[in-house]
């Protein structure tokens, strides 16, 4: 396992051990020690797992306060472009993403820690998207941030026209709207 620190303290892109032969693969999805001597310490107590189709915009989403989730993200089937948005107001990185294309040929993963706004991008006929949790979910404690936010300047590689979105991710406020962590 290979594991990448990005521009962005506390994100990590993480790169299993693949194993392949004439039967297919096999790789760890996840090991805790692994994580831990690398200092990625997370007690994950929740799966998710959503299929989307190619144009799927999700996000941006996070949880404020006790609710608030750090998120394992892998993708089984297809492709996607992941972001991880810094939304920690005494962090010199405030405003900045990470974006790293997930796939199931690739098997990368990305660890996106607390205090972070989440997203990703369809860019697949379909994708099926995993992740781990932290910490559960509280529709009270859900926030987003519109995707197309204009200080963000995401691109998510799906042209606007062809994009698919939930009636809750068209509304999203700006990230000046928002109160971050």
């Amino acid at each position: 396992m290979k594991i990448f620190r990005t521009e962005i303290d506390g994100v990590f892109i993480i790169e299993p051990t693949v194993f392949e032969d004439e039967r297919g693969y096999f790789f760890e999805s996840y090991n805790k020690n692994k994580l831990e001597e690398q200092g990625i310490k997370y007690n994950f107590i929740q799966d998710n797992q959503s299929k989307s189709r190619f144009g799927t915009i999700r996000g941006i989403h996070f949880q404020k306060g006790e609710f608030s989730q750090a998120k394992l993200v892998r993708v089984l089937e297809g492709k996607v472009l992941d972001v991880a948005v810094d939304l920690r107001k005494e962090s010199p990185t405030f405003g900045k993403y990470v974006a790293v294309e997930l796939s199931a040929e690739n098997h990368r993963q990305l660890m996106i820690p607390r205090g972070f706004g989440h997203g990703f991008s369809v860019l697949s006929d379909t994708a099926v998207f995993a992740y781990k949790c932290d910490n559960v979910y509280n529709k009270n404690a859900e926030v987003g941030i519109r995707y197309d936010d204009k200080t963000l300047n995401i691109d998510w590689k799906i042209k606007p026209e062809e994009a698919i979105l939930s009636e809750k991710d068209k509304h999203h406020p700006s990230l000046e709207e928002i109160e971050c962590f």
